[in-house]
């Protein structure tokens, strides 16, 4: 046993101190430091290093280091895949973080009971019955699914060398300790130490390993900023509870693009990939009714239809409100702003409320058109055209500016069955020929002209 050694860890950024302080030096935060006891003996890690190891790591060259494509494993998920970039990648690290009760635990048990590799499901916040019960409502069943109930990672080791899993999950992080600190699990040197652990595992034997991590009232992962740093993948599942519709999106990556996003939908049954999300999103009532706009958006490299809705209304109390869900507030404020100076609407003493319904929350610069359009639909009292969509940015000089990927845009719109699209001008040639109409508009008072008259 080795010396018995005590140190002060930060609570938010997880730096280290010799001596206990107010502030903390690396993130000047005051009040975060609190002691933990480390008691590191000589072996340490996953397993003990063997005794013919090679000490030091030589240099190579980096024209003769040998690359070769790596064979992803396919979580038999489409959307999953599609974060991931194709699949999990042997030897990665996920992190997946979420609010609580916004489905991780469900999510990853589905993929536990469709995959036909040997895998093994370690929870640290519920018992194998537990488990199993969410597996029958799930109503799905796997041979090849091994639950352990276990929070020590030194137990969790010895079992996963007996079973040789080929995809191990851990739920959650912040419930493993490991013997070689006395700290209490969740603590910046418990998680850090664990991490490091099953990353070790992780490289060493080329077994994908899914971590799931608690968040705190911000909506950061819980524990020490590096955590993110150590691992591949870091995916985060939000959405409103009220409502039925969960994004998967990808914070970082380095197997693939972090520009994809995975839409779910929760049902009674578990989760279930959403293909076509435009088609939900949309509302299906056939009345016209007037502050609705349809917005073509561009999640990753995926096209979405957006409705917005707007309500302009009276003031009652003398100062207006200003109330966004799905929408950037600030944004919204600059919108209104350059109304009232380039177009001349008086919306200083109005109530506006914005929503982008199915609970989806967006920050496409795309959304601009479609927020004013439903803002002065609402404002006239005059619906727009249902086969109508836009798709702009908005200047502060009030110009229109085109956005990305226009092309796609106007293909998903297109196949929707909408006849109309109102963007910013674009170059002709960048664009192949299409049956929807384009409408190519430069300031936003040709927009009032075009929708109102």
């Amino acid at each position: 046993m080795s010396k018995v050694k005590k140190a002060f860890f930060c609570q938010k950024c997880g730096s280290q101190h010799a001596k206990w302080q107010g502030q903390c030096n690396a993130c000047k935060e005051w009040n975060t430091l609190v002691e933990e006891i480390i008691e590191k003996p000589a072996a340490k890690g996953w397993e003990a290093p063997l005794k013919n190891e090679s000490a030091t790591a030589q240099p190579i060259p980096i024209t003769q280091i040998k690359t070769q494509n790596e064979q992803r494993l396919s979580c038999q998920d489409e959307e999953l895949n599609r974060v991931l970039g194709g699949g999990l990648v042997p030897g990665s690290v996920t992190l997946l973080g979420g609010e609580p009760g916004i489905g991780k635990s469900t999510l990853l048990l589905q993929i536990s009971l469709l995959l036909q590799q040997k895998v093994l499901y370690v929870s640290g916040e519920e018992s194998q019955r537990q488990i199993k019960l969410r597996a029958d409502r799930i109503s799905a069943s796997n041979e090849n699914c091994y639950v352990l109930s276990e929070t020590q990672t030194q137990k969790i080791f010895h079992q996963i060398n007996e079973l040789v899993p080929d995809v191990v999950i851990i739920d959650s992080i912040q419930t493993l300790q490991t013997s070689y600190i006395e700290s209490s699990p969740g603590s910046v040197s418990q998680i850090k130490e664990c991490t490091s652990e099953l990353i070790q595992f992780a490289k060493k034997t080329h077994t994908p390993v899914i971590l799931v991590g608690h968040i705190t009232k911000d909506g950061n992962i819980a524990g020490p900023k590096v955590l993110e740093h150590m691992v591949d993948t870091v995916l985060h599942f939000e959405g409103d509870r009220n409502h039925i519709y969960r994004i998967l999106r990808a914070q970082k990556n380095r197997f693939g693009s972090t520009a994809e996003i995975g839409i779910y939908e929760m049902l009674s049954s578990g989760l279930r990939g959403v293909n076509n999300p435009s088609e939900l999103l949309l509302s299906q009532n056939q009345t016209e009714m007037s502050g609705h706009a349809i917005a073509s958006t561009m999640e990753g490299i995926r096209p979405l239809m957006l409705e917005v809705q707007a309500l302009v209304s009276t003031a009652v109390y003398g100062t207006p409100q200003r109330s966004t869900t799905g929408f950037n507030a600030k944004r919204l404020n600059m919108l209104l702003a350059v109304l009232e100076k380039r177009a001349g609407f008086q919306l200083g003493s109005k109530d506006v409320f914005l929503n982008i319904t199915g609970g989806i929350s967006s920050e496409d610069p795309a959304l601009d058109l479609a927020v004013v359009g439903a803002i002065l639909s609402s404002h006239h009292d005059i619906a727009l055209e249902k086969k109508t969509c836009f798709a702009a940015e908005i200047g502060l000089s009030g110009e229109l500016r085109p956005v990305p990927k226009l092309d796609q845009r106007i293909r998903e719109a297109e196949k929707l069955g909408f006849e109309t699209i109102i963007t910013a001008k674009f170059k002709q040639d960048d664009f192949p020929k299409t049956g929807i109409t384009i409408v190519k508009l430069s300031k936003i008072e040709e927009v009032v002209d075009q929708l109102f008259g």
